[in-house]
């Protein structure tokens, strides 16, 4: 199974490659990016949308940036969608439109990685190049029996993986090992009787397929905190502005709030960042939500702004909040702000 098959059961095809075609390097590029710590599931209705509206590296340099942004909106790590962009202008107006074919050029560019540029290389180009994706991981470890944590065993487990990419065809070896840690050597129960390594598995030898490959224990998270301020006008319009370029959320829009820090913020120190003086009212309940490294906490201020109010931001419609770049947690502080 290839990574057309593997895909196209989610990610639409338009036209399938015919027999020896090689993938386009753009739906490559694409897909690989948006799956990124995200599941096919989650992945399948943006990159459906992305390529109906975007069927082109071109046209999606030509889009404004906060357009890529807010289709974006909802499926996290908006960093990667900030360089998608960045990225795309690169190839359209340095390079004519055409991806570099090796993993030195492809390093080269915004947003694209080890794992990224040797998946683009191999399956897009059929360059002799190691894709290592948490599936190949698990495989690697099983097979040869690597009992090393994985955020310790990177390097041995890419190097043992790297012996055994095949001169030619390693787009198709990339594909089938993917394929094999998904649907055979899973993280649960894996399918050992149909593995076509299943004797000479180490891990299979030892009893440890069910306890490898390990992994560090995780310290828990720490826990941020802050205080939203959900602002509205006499037209029932709220508040929202632009978070910086660098950063989490970089260039997303966002509803004005405290930092985020440690310790809870007292109200009195909380309405020194209110985007204007007014009688703000702490709505009931509170909006958690979890980052890769934390978890946020944020109670939620709701005022109502004085006709002669200064603004940092703009006033936007309610009616068309679906239309913004608006990340998940920003969500979740408007539908607490309405729902009161």
């Amino acid at each position: 199974m290839g990574w057309y098959d593997r895909h196209a059961r989610t990610l639409p095809w338009r036209v399938p490659p015919g027999l020896g075609e090689t993938p386009d390097p753009y739906r490559v590029w694409l897909s690989e990016v948006m799956l990124q710590q995200t599941t096919v599931a989650v992945v399948a209705p943006y990159y459906s949308r992305f390529l109906e509206r975007w069927p082109t590296v071109a046209d999606l340099a030509a889009a404004p940036r906060e357009d890529v942004l807010a289709a974006w909106a909802g499926l996290g790590y908006y960093a990667r969608a900030r360089k998608l962009h960045e990225c795309a202008l690169v190839i359209a107006r340095e390079k004519a439109g055409r991806f570099p074919s090796n993993e030195a050029d492809l390093l080269r560019l915004p947003g694209i990685g080890p794992y990224t540029a040797a998946a683009i290389a191999a399956i897009a180009f059929g360059r002799k190049a190691t894709v290592i994706d948490g599936n190949v991981e698990r495989v690697i470890a099983r097979l040869f029996a690597v009992e090393t944590p994985l955020t310790v065993a990177k390097a041995e487990i890419k190097a043992l993986t790297a012996a055994l990419v095949p001169k030619s065809r390693a787009g198709d070896f990339a594909q089938a090992m993917m394929d094999l840690g998904a649907t055979i050597c899973t993280p649960k129960r894996p399918a050992c009787a149909l593995c076509p390594w299943m004797d000479v598995c180490r891990a299979r030898r030892k009893g440890l397929t069910e306890v490898l490959p390990r992994r560090a224990e995780k310290d828990e998270r720490p826990v941020r905190c802050g205080v939203a301020f959900f602002a509205s006008n006499a037209s029932g319009f709220i508040l929202l502005r632009r978070r910086a370029d660098k950063g989490l959320l970089g260039g997303m829009l966002e509803v004005p709030s405290t930092p985020w820090r440690a310790e809870a913020w007292p109200r009195k120190s909380a309405l020194t960042h209110a985007p204007f003086e007014a009688a703000w009212r702490k709505r009931t309940g509170q909006v958690a939500h979890t980052f890769t490294h934390f978890q946020l906490k944020l109670d939620v201020l709701a005022g109502a702004a004085p006709r002669d109010a200064e603004i940092d931001g703009e006033w936007v419609d309610p009616a068309k909040l679906g239309e913004l770049a608006l990340p998940s947690v920003m969500k979740k502080i408007i539908a607490l702000g309405l729902r009161n």
